[in-house]
């Protein structure tokens, strides 16, 4: 488990010399943890024919763990706001015909192509992004600290916002999956109505 796709890498890369960190620790932008993109990768692997979103391409760390797995016939369509980080994801996907990375709003340019078989979702929670899945796609949020692991006097024990909106709305069965880091957590939800 400690090897990585060659894309990945290629990735990692690219975060290293923009000063991205490969951790969720400082205050920046951080890149897609490893146990995030391996969970991305199963995902990724079973959208056989299929088409992936992700909003927040950053430098393109979860879009390679993704486009490492889908299947041939899949394909990936990945939206940043930041030109520098558009920049260099265009890089690292120079040689993969079936990514595209695109500098905009990501709700907007995902909704042109909608409807999706899994989308990433690496910024703020929207309950309009639920509309970009087809049924039986999923949704993936990360960027989450486990309950257990919040200080006692966080706010978010009693009131998260993303847990909120992936717990409640009901067009999504939805679960929290933590990482073995037990640090990190992803949101997961399907697409039922």
């Amino acid at each position: 488990m400690t090897d990585l796709p060659p894309l990945v890498v290629l990735a990692q890369a690219a975060a290293a010399e923009l000063g991205m960190p490969l951790s969720r620790e400082g205050t920046g932008p951080s890149c897609c943890l490893p146990g995030v993109g391996r969970f991305l990768a199963v995902l990724a692997a079973g959208c056989a024919g299929g088409l992936i979103g992700e909003m927040g391409t950053g430098v393109g760390v979860g879009a390679a763990w993704m486009a490492s797995a889908m299947p041939a016939g899949c394909r990936l369509v990945t939206v940043e706001l930041d030109p520098v980080r558009v920049a260099a994801a265009q890089r690292v996907f120079a040689d993969q015909d079936r990514v595209e990375v695109i500098h905009g709003d990501s709700y907007d340019e995902l909704a042109r192509r909608a409807p999706f078989d899994l989308v990433f979702v690496d910024g703020g929670p929207s309950d309009r992004v639920v509309e970009l899945l087809r049924i039986g796609g999923r949704l993936v949020f990360d960027d989450v600290t486990p309950v257990e692991a919040l200080p006692a006097d966080s706010p978010y024990r009693e009131n998260d916002p993303k847990r909120e909106f992936f717990f409640t709305d009901s067009r999504l069965v939805a679960t929290e999956v933590v990482l073995p880091d037990l640090q990190n957590s992803l949101l997961v939800g399907t697409r039922v109505r």
